[in-house]
């Protein structure tokens, strides 16, 4: 499992491609201020069955990523032994963390600093950020959210079947 937190979702006209008239372009002011806070998408990349989900969290503290880790585990049998890839972020690796992983068949693997580009995941959040957040104006969190789910259902229903030839290959929808 590759995990990640898709840091400081805001509520606001996110950069995109955009139908303003020319010179007429359509800019935040430098005294914008964040009326609804922000919002931390917690994701899990499962390399071997190429899903992606997560959920959202106000916080990135240590009880947050615990609570994380705890849905994650639910979502495997006890007796299968859970490896997941992270960056170096202190909230991580806490005693509290630590202590949960020792006794719930978790091994967390820490990517090298500076090179959070190993972690699957990244590339997973660029589409991602493309598709569900680019251009889009919610008008609060949750509608957000719901637009990020409705990428996560689309993503993780497409299949390419392997075949013989890059001309026979088609996408179904599961």
């Amino acid at each position: 499992m590759c995990v990640d937190e898709l840091s400081y979702v805001e509520v606001r006209p996110h950069p995109g491609v955009d139908w303003a008239r020319q010179r007429h372009v359509r800019r935040l002011p430098a005294t914008y201020t964040r009326p609804h806070g922000t919002m931390y998408f917690f994701g899990a990349y499962d390399v071997n069955r190429d899903q992606l989900w997560g959920l959202p969290y106000e916080h990135q503290t240590q009880g947050e990523v615990l609570d994380f880790f705890m849905q994650l585990r639910q979502r495997y049998p006890e007796d299968q032994r859970l490896y997941i890839i992270l960056d170096n972020r202190s909230a991580h690796f806490t005693p509290p963390i630590r202590a949960w992983v020792k006794h719930h068949n978790v091994t967390l693997v820490r990517t090298p600093t500076e090179a959070s580009f190993l972690n699957r995941i990244e590339c997973q959040f660029t589409a991602l950020r493309k598709f569900a957040l680019s251009g889009i104006y919610s008008q609060n969190h949750a509608a957000q959210f719901a637009g990020i789910c409705r990428y996560l259902l689309y993503r993780n229903q497409l299949t390419v079947k392997p075949t013989a030839h890059p001309r026979d290959i088609r996408v179904n929808l599961c």
